[in-house]
């Protein structure tokens, strides 16, 4: 039986990865769906996969590099938080991930029209393909609101 705890995102069987639904304004769906449409077929020459569960998910490779829409920022982020950008596209990753190289990444997109939270499986480290990967979606498909300092 397949168990998603706590934000942990597990595979269940053949190619689908779970995850859990959650819920965004309209306006973030309409930008979510643009985005979801847009996204490559390949993320660190990793394949795109099925996900159950959200529809504002995708994920690519096992193990899974999933990405979700529409998410808020991580409560680490914060006015004097640094910022990695690769092709045009600001991302936050927290310290303690960037300094735990066998930590899996979670990074979040920030000053953007939509968030995006995208987890990549220590696996991939180091994460700048994804970074890169999914950047002509992302700048096709969202805006900059503002940029990180």
């Amino acid at each position: 039986m397949c168990a998603v705890l706590g934000a942990t995102l597990a595979a269940c069987g053949g190619n689908e990865v779970d995850v859990p639904s959650y819920d965004v304004a309209p306006s973030v769906r309409t930008a979510c769906q643009k985005l979801l449409a847009a996204l490559p077929d390949e993320v660190a020459d990793q394949k795109r996969r099925t996900t159950e569960g959200s529809d504002l998910a995708t994920a690519w490779g096992d193990p899974a590099i999933v990405l979700r829409c529409g998410v808020g920022l991580p409560e680490e982020f914060g006015p004097l938080s640094s910022c990695q950008r690769a092709n045009g596209v600001d991302w936050f990753v927290p310290d303690r991930i960037i300094e735990d190289q066998r930590a899996d990444v979670v990074m979040t997109t920030v000053g953007r029209s939509v968030n995006v939270e995208v987890r990549v499986p220590a696996k991939y480290r180091p994460s700048l393909a994804p970074m890169t990967d999914l950047a002509p979606a992302l700048t096709a498909s969202t805006t900059v609101v503002k940029a990180c300092q």
